[in-house]
């Protein structure tokens, strides 16, 4: 049983942290090797061994801590607080830069959009249409009423990347998880501020606009399962709206590959546009229709068409060709 759980940290500092956190690629590597720290993570329900998980729950219990060493003593000492955290919270990372890969799909449905968020943890990325973007090459401001207070999202793009002109006309919007964060209470906030990498100052600036600007605004976030649940939220939708669901490194965290499929099924039979932003191992069966195979970004499909890779924070595009998609 360890042995996977190495594997899976190996994996995790090879594929996700390296170029990208020094912190954790060196942390990742060093729990793949200590027999201390995959005993401790042998004791927790597989759904709780992640490494973004851990690492985030250790900051939450002893702080910032970048070396091996002082992870171990937390480890050692501290292992039932850290324990607590992470079967009481999950990893809910709510990345509001990742609508900046989301805005040129959803700028491209004419009319009316009732949007649906799966695992919305805070719902930050169900307000696509207040923030601004800056693509590079292209610049969307936040509409008047936001401009000095919502992020700016800025994001590398590829050639032949739709670059919306326009905000999406979001008329309707709603969130589900199983456990909905709440802005408005510390503790869940303080939550999110430790999912975010140790590094990433950037992202956590752009966090703190993003919550700042949902504490004014917050979208209505729903208690639920996205297979037994999520037919209900639809069919609340304004009946004049197209109904999008989308969803964002969410089903890579439902393990059971049956599931994940009878998800997809059920969306693919739906009236509503799928869109789905999540690693190539999700859903095997559409990602083989992208071509070239990327561990280390997320695959943009609509339903069940791939389109574009993404960086998982959302900060690329790297959108894919008609002969590739």
């Amino acid at each position: 049983m360890t042995r996977h759980i190495a594997e899976r940290y190996i994996r995790f500092a090879q594929l996700e942290a390296a170029g990208q956190s020094p912190i954790y690629e060196r942390l990742a590597l060093h729990v793949a090797r200590s027999q201390n720290c995959l005993s401790f993570l042998s004791t927790l329900p597989a759904d709780r061994q992640q490494p973004n998980l851990l690492f985030a729950a250790v900051r939450h219990v002893a702080g910032n801590i970048s070396g091996p060493e002082a992870f171990d003593r937390v480890i050692r000492d501290r292992a039932e607080e850290v324990a607590t955290v992470m079967r009481r919270r999950t990893t809910q990372t709510n990345e509001p830069g990742r609508c900046a890969v989301l805005l040129p799909l959803l700028a491209r449905i004419t009319g009316p959009i009732a949007l649906i968020e799966v695992g919305a943890s805070a719902g930050l990325c169900l307000l696509p249409d207040v923030y601004g973007y800056d693509w590079g090459d292209h610049k969307l401001p936040p509409p008047p009423e936001f401009e000095g207070r919502a992020p700016i999202l800025q994001c590398n793009t590829s050639p032949g990347t739709p670059r919306p002109l326009a905000h999406p006309d979001i008329i309707w919007r709603a969130g589900l998880d199983l456990n909905p964060l709440d802005v408005s209470r510390d503790a869940d906030v303080a939550w999110l501020e430790q999912l975010v990498w140790p590094e990433h100052q950037l992202r956590l600036d752009r966090l703190r606009s993003a919550v700042s600007v949902a504490q004014c605004c917050p979208p209505r976030l729903v208690a639920g399962d996205l297979t037994q649940d999520l037919p209900a939220l639809i069919a609340e939708a304004p009946p004049n709206a197209t109904v999008v669901v989308f969803h964002t490194a969410v089903l890579t965290y439902v393990a059971d590959q049956q599931r994940r499929d009878a998800f997809a099924r059920n969306m693919l039979e739906s009236d509503a546009i799928w869109i789905s932003n999540e690693g190539p191992r999700v859903f095997p069966q559409f990602a083989a229709r992208a071509g070239q195979y990327r561990e280390d970004m997320f695959l943009l499909m609509q339903n069940g068409q791939p389109l574009t890779w993404t960086g998982p924070h959302g900060q690329q595009i790297a959108w894919l060709s008609a002969t590739q998609a």
